[in-house]
């Protein structure tokens, strides 16, 4: 096997690896316990493992087994398994036809095999383990030409620097499953990192978490761009444990037909209302509202700003979902109301951002509405509205913040 250097691509000793680097938070302690997860039982070992990552995991399983339904073929690269969860349930509920679990630290290679072997015998070839870092594995199939079905990297910290080795190591029409736990840049605190990381100089705005997947989407758009290739967001997630930003992009060759998407958004903090600015209009910025406040209209970008989620393959994942089971079940982490906030917040007549209902009581002086009565209110006057997946607290709508300003003063009277 050819062993590569990841900045210049030459041959170097595989010595000189780090023989245990480690992609988790070093702030936080590893859980050792036996685990139990969609009535699958599993050993966390010494690895990092959250329990609240579940969700996460349940759609990944769900994505995977659509691919597999419509192409016929499951290949996996979990490129940070950890303990090794998610390769095993797309070894036994995805039905994938073989998993390579890799994961940098050597020491968690008795704890993977030991839960995938409850799946199936490493000897019957649907899955392998390996140890190394994640861009190396890339580099390594890419030279190989062995390329992957549904590529999972749950990393920590910014995913950028996987992008352009991992867009080589997934077929065509197939899925990158990427991750960002980049809370600090999506809340606009580290401008110049997230321009370094994703190509967005990033400021704070009200709807920060939703910033953050647009920050990753768009960071992916330019990275498959530079390959001649084009990714398509399939859905977009939002957790707040981390927090955790997760989104699954279709690739495929060519240029990508979301151009018009990449662009800078503006938000002006005197009226709250927020615009989508394109390249050319970029010396024209201003607020409709005609500000006269110094610095009120905030600019961060280039992000996309299109549709989170493609709105059929979600119907076909909530449809596989009521399948399995998986729906109504009452808990925290309930399938069926997140897919269908997903579903609605796709509707392609409400823009980018959402607004939270405690901004427009304090723009109005007013008590917070309560969420359903504003959200029939503005639907009674004419505009989309939907609820956001990202906060609870927040709607999703095509209604300027001015109306709903009146709308609440209005609702505060009755």
């Amino acid at each position: 096997m050819i062993s590569l250097n990841l900045t210049t691509l030459s041959l170097f000793p595989p010595k000189t690896l780090n023989p245990n680097p480690n992609h988790r938070p070093p702030n936080l302690r590893p859980i050792t316990a036996i685990q139990t997860e969609r009535a699958f039982e599993f050993d966390t070992g010494d690895t990092f493992f959250r329990s609240e990552s579940a969700t996460g995991r349940d759609l990944a399983v769900l994505a995977a087994t659509l691919h597999k339904q419509s192409t016929g073929s499951l290949r996996v690269l979990d490129a940070m398994c950890g303990c090794g969860i998610r390769s095993l349930r797309y070894l036994a509920e995805a039905k994938a036809d073989f998993v390579l679990a890799n994961d940098a630290n050597e020491e968690c290679n008795g704890v993977i095999v030991s839960n995938l072997s409850s799946v199936c015998k490493e000897s019957e070839g649907r899955w392998n383990v390996s140890h190394a870092i994640a861009n190396r594995v890339f580099a390594e199939k890419y030279v190989e030409r062995e390329f992957f079905d549904f590529v999972d990297i749950d990393s920590f910290g910014s995913d950028s620097s996987f992008f352009r080795l991992a867009f080589d190591t997934v077929k065509l029409g197939g899925l990158l499953y990427v991750t960002s736990t980049d809370g600090f840049s999506s809340g606009g605190h580290r401008p110049n990192h997230s321009l370094a990381a994703y190509g967005a100089y990033i400021r704070p705005m009200p709807y920060a978490n939703e910033i953050g997947l647009r920050m990753l989407i768009g960071g992916a758009i330019r990275e498959a761009s530079v390959l001649g290739y084009c990714v398509e967001p399939l859905f977009s997630y939002y957790s707040y444990h981390g927090p955790v930003f997760r989104v699954l992009l279709r690739l495929n060759r060519g240029k990508s037909p979301h151009g018009m998407h990449y662009r800078f958004i503006g938000y002006c903090e005197s009226c709250g209302h927020s615009q989508a600015i394109s390249w050319d209009k970029l010396g024209q910025m201003s607020c409709p509202c005609g500000s006269d406040v110094p610095d009120s209209l905030v600019v961060s970008g280039p992000l996309w700003t299109g549709p989170l989620h493609s709105a059929n393959y979600l119907t076909e994942m909530l449809c596989l979902a009521g399948e399995w089971g998986w729906l109504g079940d009452g808990t925290k982490n309930d399938l069926d109301k997140l897919l269908h906030r997903m579903i609605d917040e796709s509707d392609p007549n409400l823009p980018f951002g959402y607004i939270q209902l405690d901004e427009i009581a304090s723009r109005a002086k007013v008590n917070s509405p309560p969420l359903v009565k504003i959200m029939s209110a503005i639907h009674q006057e004419g505009y989309f509205v939907s609820r956001s997946h990202i906060s609870n607290n927040a709607i999703k709508t095509n209604c300027p913040m001015s109306e709903c300003v009146r709308i609440a003063k209005e609702l505060q009277q009755l």
